[in-house]
């Protein structure tokens, strides 16, 4: 059976991170007889399925469908604690964003 193009979409997705759909089902929070109802009968996702999925594999709706254009950034694996260490920074101000940016690369480079 040929899968629609969402379904490939989360298929090469899967691969790329080397994930089961249970995996994907557990970390986008649904159930896994839904994720696997979605393959066995060629569905599309409803909006927020699909939203689910994204912020299970911790990408935006736009890096999701950017996969033509080739635009979207490598596949990081994030851990919740890196998803902490995100938002935390985006809430500083400008200035001590700059900084904690010049103290990592001091760490990283020493």
């Amino acid at each position: 059976m040929e899968y629609n193009k969402t379904l490939l979409r989360i298929n090469e997705l899967l691969e790329l991170r080397n994930w089961t759909m249970y995996r994907l089902a557990k970390e986008a929070d649904i159930p896994y007889s839904s994720l696997n109802s979605l393959f066995q009968k060629n569905n599309q996702p409803t909006l927020s399925t699909l939203e689910k999925i994204c912020a299970g594999f911790r990408i935006s709706l736009a890096d999701f469908f950017a996969e033509e254009s080739k635009s979207y950034s490598p596949v990081i694996d994030y851990t919740d604690e890196d998803m902490q260490l995100i938002i935390s920074v985006h809430e500083l101000p400008k200035k001590d964003r700059q900084l904690l940016f010049n103290f990592a690369n001091l760490l990283k480079n020493r």
